[in-house]
């Protein structure tokens, strides 16, 4: 979830709250039939989401919905965590929950539900707000996406749909802001309409079987901030953006061959998050000249044929938590490398870099510098045996003793 969406999610949350108190609303009997309809079909809730979903009480103040002046419940908030193992529902999505049609928001993320999304879906059509992420949905997502002229978020990542994107997403092109279908098993090329939405602010298609050529007319998504294509099997060429400026990015693992870094991310003020890896990148690293390095968290340039150092771009990227660049040809000495405070995860396996692994490692979270040319003692750390592995010359624990001279 991108930090812009959080901070959305926590306003609507607090007016919602305050809406509800002002209103004193007694719940409509259809919404309250729909409700307790959804509640039949959920199998599981051992945290007890739905325990207040009672027959003989009024649904405007159960948890996790609110209610608008008109007595109509127009927001469900029934989002798992991920952190909670106990926090979630299993079920079925119940087609009677199209009862409540003055819903605006359905967020059910980070569940267990199953099976398809309902027809009866096309019914809400006040709907701005749908998530339904992170669940077991499947089969193909349904065509009735011009049902919902005020929709402006779309999240049905992380699920189990096939097939390919339904024409009928076209008619949210003049409003969506949020498109993220990832984690799917969603096939064929990515249609050309998805150039037309030109408030999209973020694009998630990674971790799909998407295939062939982008669109040229990608171009016209000069308002893009997040785009993950990742992990699909798109080839080149890909075509060159104008976005006026683009906070993360994510191409790995297609068959692109983009040779360069492209000049539309090099000159980026705001990028935080760059991930190009095995994107056929030849060049050598102390070329690469970013407008600005400040606000890079992640890096991820791994498994491409870059050579030269990364010591110019690690030492001038204040803010970096992340920074990947395995299976390259990097030689440099890493005793030279100053490794911010805000690095947690440095992977810099299969390059040839040598020198001694300093003391600064000690503070990250996660290390692999294994099959390298590394030399001398390890520094005393938390990391296993693999993470060093494949250096001729390092000793000492987790990996055999140094032999005294």
């Amino acid at each position: 979830m991108s930090p812009r969406y959080a901070l959305f999610l926590a306003l609507v949350s607090l007016s919602f709250f305050a809406y509800r108190n002002v209103s004193a609303a007694r719940c409509h009997p259809d919404d309250k039939a729909g409700l307790l309809a959804f509640k039949s079909d959920i199998t599981e809730d051992p945290s007890g989401m739905l325990s207040d979903w009672k027959a003989d009480t009024d649904c405007c103040q159960w948890k996790a919905l609110f209610c608008g002046l008109t007595n109509r419940v127009q927001s469900i908030r029934l989002g798992g965590q991920p952190d909670n193992p106990k926090r979630y529902l299993s079920g079925t999505f119940s087609p009677l929950l199209s009862n409540l049609v003055q819903l605006d928001q359905i967020i059910l993320s980070n569940n267990r539900f199953s099976g398809p999304i309902p027809d009866s879906l096309r019914r809400l059509n006040e709907l701005y707000d749908l998530d339904l992420s992170g669940n077991r949905f499947s089969g193909e997502i349904p065509n009735f996406w011009d049902s919902f002229p005020k929709l402006l978020y779309l999240r049905l990542s992380n699920n189990e749909f096939i097939g390919g994107i339904p024409t009928s997403i076209a008619s949210l092109a003049p409003k969506l802001m949020y498109l993220e279908l990832g984690n799917n098993r969603l096939s064929g090329k990515i249609p050309e309409f998805i150039s037309n939405f030109k408030a999209l602010d973020t694009l998630d298609l990674s971790s799909n079987l998407f295939s062939g050529v982008l669109p040229k007319s990608f171009k016209n998504l000069t308002k893009i901030f997040n785009l993950n294509l990742a992990r699909n099997n798109l080839v080149d060429p890909f075509p060159d953006l104008a976005v006026k400026g683009i906070e993360s990015l994510d191409l790995s693992y297609n068959k692109f061959k983009l040779g360069k870094i492209p000049k539309w991310v090099t000159s980026s003020t705001i990028i935080y998050s760059l991930k190009l890896a095995g994107c056929g990148i030849k060049m050598r690293l102390d070329d690469w000249k970013p407008m600005r390095t400040y606000y890079y968290d992640f890096i991820d340039l791994s498994d491409n044929e870059i050579t030269g150092s990364a010591i110019k771009l690690v030492n001038s990227t204040e803010e970096l938590a992340g920074f990947w660049a395995s299976g390259n040809q990097l030689k440099f000495n890493l005793s030279d490398l100053k490794m911010p405070e805000s690095l947690k995860y440095l992977d810099l396996s299969r390059n040839q870099v040598f020198g001694s692994v300093p003391h600064s490692i000690v503070g990250l979270e996660k290390l692999n510098l294994s099959y390298n040319s590394l030399c001398g003692k390890i520094p005393t750390s938390k990391f296993p045996a693999e993470a060093f592995a494949g250096n001729a010359c390092l000793c000492g624990s987790p990996l055999p003793a140094c032999r005294i001279q």
